[in-house]
């Protein structure tokens, strides 16, 4: 039996999936650290977990010299990532992350606080943006305004491990919005015990524009379009290829 295994489970586990982060990674997990050193279960109660998915670059080496456990994903799929990190956790709470953003200093116990009664199944912080302009401004509008109607948001997303495995995680056949279904899944499983989703706003984390940086602060209206265009004309695979450029191959 190895140390981890006889010691005490953590009460969290931070999962991240990981592609090539080595430029973003580093900031996130200082946020980490200062929200695991504030939270009053103290920073032991708190595991970190990067799921390498096939990284080329140092991201892995980071995340262990950083203290983090690594578990290598091969299959490159966000979704895939997200639930072999899952996998290996100790923690009764999940918690996951995209390895650009920074979190909240009071993430954990504000996530304590709430989960700690039966009300809730599973919920998200929100984000803030660390940059704006008017086509980002626009873009936000329209993704508030879809968390509004929807009732679910981003940013870190947190559930009980058992209710996670209930539905089995992510759906790995998705290669983007894997994020939306997990929840509204949720969802489903919390109406049928008369519990909801939670949006946790006060800990907001803050995520990178890092694909405003690259695509240009109007790109998510044309991608929409696109997107739209090809399902209605029954070009699936356009899309698809339009994905894995946009997530899986934009490093």
């Amino acid at each position: 039996m190895t140390d981890e295994d006889s010691s005490p489970p953590p009460c969290f586990s931070l999962v991240i999936p990981a592609y090539n982060e080595e430029d973003y990674l580093p900031r996130l997990l200082d946020t980490v650290d200062a929200a695991r050193q504030t939270y009053r279960g103290g920073p032991e109660a708190i595991e970190v977990i990067v799921a390498d998915n096939a990284s080329t670059d140092r991201t892995a080496t980071i995340a262990a010299e950083r203290g983090c456990r690594v578990v290598p994903v091969t299959r490159r799929a966000i979704a895939a990532a997200r639930n072999g990190g899952a996998a290996v956790a100790r923690g009764e709470i999940l918690c996951f992350v995209d390895a650009d953003f920074q979190i909240h200093l009071d993430t954990f116990g504000a996530i304590d606080e709430l989960m700690s009664g039966k009300r809730v199944v599973a919920g998200a912080t929100g984000v803030r943006l660390e940059r704006w302009s008017l086509g980002i401004a626009c873009t936000y509008v329209l993704m508030v305004s879809m968390v509004v109607v929807l009732g679910m948001d981003t940013g870190v997303v947190f559930v009980r491990r058992e209710d996670f495995e209930t539905i089995g995680g992510y759906n790995e056949d998705r290669l983007f919005a894997e994020d939306v279904q997990f929840l509204l899944d949720m969802r489903r499983l919390g109406k049928s015990r008369g519990q909801r989703l939670h949006r946790l706003t006060e800990v907001k984390a803050l995520s990178s524009t890092r694909k405003f940086d690259r695509w240009g602060d109007w790109h998510f209206f044309r991608m929409i379009s696109q997107h739209l265009w090809w399902m209605l004309r029954g070009r699936s695979a356009n899309s698809e290829r339009l994905a894995r450029r946009y997530w899986y191959e934009d490093r």
